[in-house]
């Protein structure tokens, strides 16, 4: 359970923003090219996401990004690696600040109450802070209970949808190039990559076996790609391209089910909430060992660096819920696909001590997949400068 538990961690990272933004940015492509377009950086991310677990395992008390750089890269590795962990937590906790204010905002006017959106992110982030500190076990439990709920309200909301589905609505497209489908790479690489957790999660489990540990990665990767087909499957097949690529954040996409039963759009934006919530746990848990690694073993300095600051943040950039992805994006090439191919090559030398766990793990694939893997970063590196 506890090997589950992290998978559903590790899946729960990169659900969040995924399944709010994937609708909105890969719509114009019509089912099938985004489809295809998914599974193509699902493969890239997961196989970057087992190299990073291949360094983890043959380090020493490599706990968070920074330590796994020092062990690997050396000082000024590891200050690089510490520069792109802030600039990509800070847009991804910005994200998701936002998107859940926005969405409590929302909630709680169908009932009567009106809480602005920064009062409500606010209340929020202070209070998960107070579990991300209680420990590792907290949040497991906790994210465990939320994942599954999550998992249950999906079901509910595919088989309330499936009866509406239009299959000529699947194969619409708006209208694009190949540089379009590029361009977006960059953000659906962000929902898929939740590389920052790993450390985390192999210091959480150093008693399983290699074997345990690839499997935790591959099904925590597995997960994410299986609920955003089938999401995407149910969006498009009800609304049709051209309503989904209008809208612009998650409160026009839960209004959109409108014509449905005010049962339906209520699991819509509860599911959405706990989407929002898993990957902001699995982020924040990420970030706060982060600071006590890097910065202070103090628990409220950590506290403050990982929850206040970001609400500062997010009060700056409200409203930038995709743009904050796609400058994530861009970050995270570095720090999920170069960053983790560069340990993996430094931990294959010959001369590398080897100082971590009795069994060690190599990825499969050789110098070929390595090099494959290179060129995947460039690709999503390039869609950048596209926008």
């Amino acid at each position: 359970m506890k090997l589950f538990g992290s998978s559903l961690i590790l899946a729960g990272t990169a659900l969040g923003a995924g399944m709010l933004a994937i609708p909105m940015v890969l719509a114009q492509f019509g089912f099938f090219v985004s489809a295809g377009l998914m599974f193509v950086i699902f493969i890239g991310t997961t196989y970057a996401t087992l190299l990073l677990a291949e360094a983890c395992t043959k380090t020493q008390q490599s706990t968070s990004m920074s330590s796994t750089a020092y062990f690997t890269l050396g000082r000024k590795g590891m200050h690089f690696t510490n520069i792109l962990f802030y600039l990509l937590l800070a847009c991804l906790m910005i994200a998701y600040t936002i998107g859940i204010g926005d969405l409590l905002h929302s909630m709680l006017l169908e009932v009567g109450v009106d809480l602005s959106p920064v009062v409500g992110y606010t209340i929020f982030s202070l209070v998960m802070g107070l579990v991300v500190v209680a420990g590792k076990a907290y949040i497991d439990k906790l994210n465990r209970g939320l994942f599954i709920l999550m998992i249950a309200m999906l079901f509910v909301v595919i088989f309330s949808l499936m009866n509406n589905i239009e299959l000529a609505n699947l194969s619409q497209e708006s209208g694009f190039s190949v540089n379009d489908v590029v361009q977006y790479s960059a953000v659906i690489f962000t929902s898929f990559a939740a590389i920052i957790v790993i450390p985390s999660l192999v210091s959480y489990n150093q008693d399983a076996s290699i074997a345990q540990i690839r499997n935790m990665v591959l099904l925590g990767c597995v997960i994410p790609l299986v609920c955003y087909l089938t999401w995407l499957f149910a969006v498009i097949g009800n609304l049709g391209v051209e309503a989904v690529s209008k809208f612009e954040n998650i409160s026009q996409l839960i209004a959109a089910f409108d014509g449905e039963t005010d049962l339906l759009k209520s699991v819509v934006a509860i599911f959405s909430a706990l989407a929002l919530i898993t990957s902001y746990l699995g982020v924040s848990m990420a970030l706060y060992d982060q600071n006590k690694d890097a910065i202070s073993k103090n628990p409220l300095i950590a506290y403050a660096l990982t929850f206040i600051l970001p609400l500062v943040l997010a009060t700056l950039f409200a409203n930038q819920f995709i743009s904050m992805l796609d400058y994530a994006g861009m970050v995270l090439v570095f720090l999920a696909i170069w960053g983790p191919l560069a340990m993996a090559v430094k931990v294959r030398k010959p001369d590398f001590p080897q100082v971590g766990r009795e069994q060690t793990y190599t990825v499969g694939g050789g110098q070929a997949a390595l090099v494959a893997t290179f060129m995947f970063g460039a690709l999503i590196f390039v869609s950048w400068f596209m926008g």
